[in-house]
């Protein structure tokens, strides 16, 4: 088992990764309260391992709860965050209760969400179920639910008090999420490591066919990446914006296509192909490097071509993101391969990135 840790003073926590975790009764010893321990998770999750996660709890001497929540990205909204609290307040949760997210990203964030809230704020444990939130929406502490005008666009900053990555999980991944999960390794390589890129081009076979080996990699070095970008600016003041690189475009994708249409690491990867198509008309990255990082995506089975909307539509979309100030958005592009930066662009130096993607 390899262990990490988020420096963040007093709200600093560990990240486990290995095998078998769910079943690891002495790791789970630890997370023990004198209160009740509250697992969310989805329909699909429950079936495979929610009574493995369940008996861990119960040898340790937990009273234990499940909370489940309808499966999709269409279904992270206020209403079935509702569903939490009511299963919360319905077993007389208190402040020492510990939710315990195990499921995917929507899961993560939407009970991370809930814990955040419920009595202005109880514990709760990320475990990341699907590669996607292994690698990057577990860590952080990025909480919230969609809204029909924007991704994530109500949520709160709260830290977990733990992250456990069974990465066995993995292999009950259908073949499109595990791709999905990809876009996000991808983006860390591009914008905080060329090396790191140059190994995921090199073993795409060994990913795209579940080996754990290359799996194991991708995730320890993604959560070391995500991690150090974490410690330095919790709240995206500055660097942490770099981690959104290719998600202005793709939020506006998945948003525009209708939540769950698109999965999350599909839109980005098509994001990521129009972010670095902006990045070289902006004469950052060389004609060949565009390219490279184009045919990486298409390589892990992402999409790069975008849906073709008027420019209205894609413009409007994007002026929601969460880094728009006073109207003007802020795109993510990169200076070179491993570097990205932050840079207010004008409409009319966006469109023909757009254009080049078969977006309008």
């Amino acid at each position: 088992m390899k262990t990490l840790n988020v420096s963040l003073g007093d709200r600093s926590y560990p990240i486990f990764i290995g095998q078998d975790l769910l079943d690891n009764v002495d790791l789970f010893s630890q997370f023990k309260s004198s209160s009740a321990s509250f697992i969310v998770t989805n329909t699909t999750v429950e079936a495979l391992y929610a009574d493995r996660l369940e008996a861990s709890l119960h040898a340790n001497g937990q009273k234990v709860v499940r909370i489940v929540l309808p499966d999709g990205e269409s279904y992270k909204n206020w209403e079935t965050l509702q569903l939490i609290f009511t299963g919360l307040l319905e077993s007389n949760a208190d402040r020492k209760a510990t939710i315990f997210a195990l499921g995917g990203g929507v899961v993560g964030d939407m009970a991370g969400f809930a814990a955040a809230s419920y009595m202005r704020g109880i514990k709760f444990v990320q475990i990341p179920t699907t590669l996607l939130s292994q690698v990057d929406s577990s860590v952080g502490g990025k909480t919230g639910i969609n809204h029909p005008l924007g991704k994530n666009m109500i949520g709160a900053f709260y830290q977990p008090i733990a992250v456990l990555i069974d990465l066995k999980t993995l292999l009950t991944l259908p073949k499109r999420e595990l791709a999905a999960g990809l876009a996000e390794v991808v983006k860390h390589g591009a914008i905080a490591d060329s090396l790191f890129l140059d190994w995921i081009e090199q073993n795409a076979h060994g990913l795209n066919h579940y080996d754990l080996n290359c799996l194991e990699h991708v995730v320890i070095r993604s959560c070391e990446i995500k991690s150090e970008v974490v410690a330095q600016d919790e709240k995206e003041s500055g660097v942490r914006a770099h981690l959104n690189f290719g998600h202005t475009f793709g939020h506006a994708i998945e948003t525009g296509m209708g939540y769950g249409e698109w999965l999350h690491g599909e839109a980005v990867g098509c994001g990521m192909a129009i972010a670095a198509e902006l990045s070289q008309q902006l004469g950052y990255l060389s004609i060949d490097d565009r390219n490279r990082l184009t045919r990486i995506i298409q390589t892990l089975h992402l999409p790069t071509e975008a849906p073709q909307w008027d420019t209205s539509r894609y413009l409007s979309y994007m002026s929601h993101d969460k880094k728009a100030e006073s109207g003007q958005i802020k795109y993510i592009v990169l200076e070179k391969l491993g570097q990205a930066k932050v840079q207010k662009l004008s409409d009319d130096i966006v469109i023909p990135a757009l254009k080049a993607c078969g977006a309008l």
